[in-house]
C-alpha cells in the first residue's frame, strides 16, 4: 500500500480513539469546557447512559456566533496561543481536540451565545460533517447536544459496556468534577430522574456538605481538616479516619489547580503519609487541593489530562507526605469536654521499681498523691475526669483491656495495642535523635534466609547500623550478627530481622522515606510491648493512658487498629432498655 495522506475524518476518529473512549469521556470533555467557560451552574442530561443522548448545558460566557465553526476544528482553542501558554496551563482544556472528536462519532448539534449577542447561534456536525450556521433562541451560555454516538463506529460501539455500567462511569466521574468546581452547581439527569443535584458552595461549610452529600458524611465525621502552606505549594482538605479506611481505594480524590487528577506520586505520598497508622491491606479514604504553580506542572502528558508531570516531583512528593503525616500525628485520644492538660512533671521511681525485661522502661509509675487522685476519681467521676480524655482506669479484664471511666460513659482499652504505639514513637524519637545504645555480642546470632532475603537486608545496611545493628555476611545465605540495640535486650533478634528480611524481599521496593529502620522500630515495639495475661495495677494503668494523651497516633497502633473506644451512658442504657 502506498503512502498517503489521511482523510481528515479518519484523522478525527483516530484522535476521537484516545480522547472518547466511552460516553464518560464525553461528558467529562463537554462539563471540562463549561467549566473554563465560567459557568456557575451545570445541567446534563443523559438517555440509554450516554448512547442515545449526552446533552450538556451550562450558563459560562458562551461562544460569538463567528468563532462558532471554529470550535469544530481540530486544534482551535482560545485557550493557549504560544509555548509560553503551554507552560503555564491554567484551564482544564487546551489540546482543541474534543469537539471535533466527538463531531466525528456522533451527531453533534451546538447552540450558544454571548451576553452582549441580541441572539444565539447553532451548528450541527454529524459525523465529522459539519453544517453552517444558523441563528436559534438561548439565553447566555452553551449547549452541546451529542446524539447516538459511535453511530458511525460499530466497533468502538460492540465495547461498550451495559448501560448500568456506563451510567455508573457517568455519574462518579460528575461526582469527581463537582468536587473539583465546589463554585459550580450541578445537576445530573438519567432517563428523566435526578441522579446527583448540588447547589454551588459558596465557602468552607457549603463545601463540607457537598461532600457529604457526594461521597456520605461518614467520610467527614472524624476526619480530619488539613490546610497547610508548604512553600509555593497549598495543601488543603480532609483526611479521613485511619478507622474509616476500605477495601479498595474508590474515595482517594486528588485535585491539582482545580483539575481532577490521578497521579501515582502523589497517591504513594498519602500512602506513606498513612503508614503508621493504616490496617494492612486497606486503602485510606481523603479529598485533597494541591495548588501550585501552572509552570511548575505538565499537563499535556496524555490526551485524558488525567495523569501529570512535575518539575519537581521528589519536592512534591516529600513536602506532601511530610504534611499528611503531621496533620495525621493529632489523632491520639481527645476529649469532648476539654482539652486534655498539659503533661505533668515527671515523677521518681520508687525503690522497688524494676524495668521490663525487654531493657527499657515501659511506662512511668505514678506517684501516690496521683494514686490518690485515682482513688478519689472512682468516687467523683465528673469533678476529676472531665480534663482526661482517657479517664481514670477502673479495672482490667482478662489481662488484655483496660476499663476507664470518665464523665460520659466508659472507655475500653487494648493495652497491647497502646502500649506498642507509645514504644514505637519514643523509639522513633529515639532514633531520629541519635543512635541508640548497642551491645556487642560474645557469640554471634547466626540468621539463615534465601540469599535475596539476605540481600535485601544488607541493601539497609546504613539504616541498621544507625539502629545499632552489626552484620557480616557467612556465605550467600546466613547473616551473622555481632551487635544489637540495647533495647533488643530479652527479643528474639533473629526472629525480628528474618520477619524484616522476608518483608523487604517481597515488598515492592522501599521508598527513601519509608526504609527498614521503621519496620525494624515497629517490629521492635509490637515484640516489646505489653503482652496478654499480665496483670496491671491501677497506677500502671493510669501512667499508660496519660502517656497515650501525650502521644502522637495514639488511637491507633502501628499496625493501624484502634487502641480504645468510648461507649457512652446513653449506649450503655441503650443495652439494658433503661428509659423505655
Amino acid at each position: 500500500m502506498p503512502i498517503r495522506i489521511l482523510p481528515a475524518t479518519l484523522i478525527d476518529q483516530i484522535a476521537a480513539g484516545e480522547v472518547i473512549e466511552r460516553p464518560a469521556s464525553v461528558v467529562k470533555e463537554l462539563v471540562e469546557n463549561a467549566l473554563d467557560a465560567g459557568a456557575s451552574r451545570i445541567e446534563i442530561d443523559v438517555e440509554r447512559a450516554g448512547l442515545e443522548l449526552i446533552r450538556v448545558r451550562d450558563d459560562g460566557c458562551g461562544l460569538a456566533e463567528a468563532e462558532l465553526p471554529l470550535a469544530l476544528e481540530r486544534h482551535a482553542t482560545s485557550k493557549i496561543a504560544s509555548l509560553e501558554d503551554l507552560e503555564a496551563i491554567a484551564t482544564l482544556g487546551f489540546r482543541g481536540e474534543a469537539l471535533p472528536s466527538i463531531g466525528s462519532v456522533a451527531r453533534v448539534r451546538v447552540v450558544s451565545r454571548t451576553a452582549d449577542a441580541a441572539r444565539g447561534a447553532e451548528l450541527v456536525v454529524e459525523g465529522g460533517q459539519r453544517g453552517t450556521v444558523r441563528p436559534a433562541a438561548h439565553p447566555q451560555g452553551t449547549s452541546v447536544e451529542v446524539r447516538d454516538l459511535f453511530y458511525n463506529v460499530p466497533a468502538r460501539r460492540r465495547f461498550v459496556r451495559s448501560e448500568p455500567t456506563e451510567f455508573g462511569h457517568i455519574l462518579r466521574l460528575v461526582e469527581r468534577l463537582a468536587l473539583a468546581a465546589p463554585a459550580a452547581a450541578f445537576r445530573l439527569r438519567h432517563r428523566g430522574r435526578v441522579a446527583l443535584d448540588v447547589d454551588a458552595a459558596q465557602d468552607l461549610s457549603g463545601q463540607e456538605q457537598r461532600i457529604d452529600r457526594i461521597l456520605g458524611p461518614e467520610l467527614r465525621a472524624d476526619a480530619i481538616r488539613i490546610d497547610e502552606q508548604l512553600g509555593p505549594m497549598r495543601l488543603r482538605g480532609w483526611l479521613g479516619a485511619p478507622t474509616g479506611a476500605r477495601a479498595q481505594p474508590d474515595q482517594q480524590y486528588w485535585f491539582v489547580n482545580g483539575r481532577a487528577v490521578r497521579d501515582r506520586l502523589l497517591g504513594n505520598a498519602a500512602r506513606l503519609g498513612y503508614r503508621d497508622v493504616l490496617y494492612h491491606g486497606r486503602h485510606p479514604c481523603y479529598v485533597l487541593y494541591l495548588d501550585i504553580d501552572a509552570r511548575q506542572i505538565d499537563v499535556n502528558a496524555h490526551p485524558t489530562k488525567l495523569e501529570l508531570r512535575f518539575r519537581d516531583s521528589r519536592a512534591v512528593h516529600d513536602a506532601v507526605f511530610h504534611a499528611l503525616e503531621r496533620a495525621l500525628a493529632a489523632t491520639r485520644p481527645a476529649s469532648s469536654v476539654a482539652p486534655p492538660p498539659p503533661p505533668p512533671p515527671a515523677q521518681p521511681l520508687p525503690a522497688d521499681y524494676r524495668p521490663a525485661q525487654s531493657g527499657f522502661e515501659l511506662y512511668s509509675v505514678p506517684s501516690r498523691t496521683t494514686q490518690f487522685a485515682l482513688a478519689r476519681a472512682l468516687g467523683e467521676p465528673a469533678a476529676v475526669t472531665a480534663a482526661l480524655p482517657l479517664g481514670v482506669p477502673i479495672a482490667q479484664l482478662h489481662g488484655l483491656y483496660i476499663l476507664a471511666q470518665d464523665s460520659e460513659g466508659l472507655i475500653l482499652v487494648d493495652t497491647h495495642a497502646a502500649h506498642e504505639r507509645v514504644l514505637y514513637e519514643q523509639l522513633k524519637t529515639q532514633y531520629d535523635a541519635a543512635a541508640p545504645a548497642s551491645q556487642l555480642l560474645l557469640e554471634p546470632l547466626k540468621l539463615r534466609a534465601a540469599e535475596h532475603e539476605i540481600d535485601a537486608l544488607l541493601a539497609e545496611l546504613p539504616q541498621f547500623e544507625r539502629l545499632g545493628f552489626q552484620l557480616q555476611r557467612r556465605g550467600e545465605q546466613q547473616l551473622d550478627v555481632t551487635r544489637v540495640p540495647a533495647v533488643l535486650e530479652g527479643t528474639d533478634v533473629v526472629a525480628v530481622l528474618r520477619q524484616l528480611a522476608l518483608e523487604l524481599a517481597t515488598g515492592e521496593g522501599v521508598h527513601h522515606l519509608d526504609g527498614a529502620a521503621q519496620r525494624v522500630l515497629a517490629n521492635v515495639a509490637c515484640r516489646a510491648a505489653v503482652r496478654g495475661q499480665r496483670t496491671l495495677s491501677l497506677a500502671e494503668m493510669d501512667a499508660l493512658l496519660r502517656q497515650m494523651e501525650r502521644t502522637d497516633r495514639a488511637s491507633q497502633c502501628n499496625h493501624g487498629r484502634p487502641t480504645w473506644m468510648r461507649l457512652s451512658l446513653s449506649d450503655i442504657d441503650q443495652l439494658f432498655l433503661r428509659g423505655r
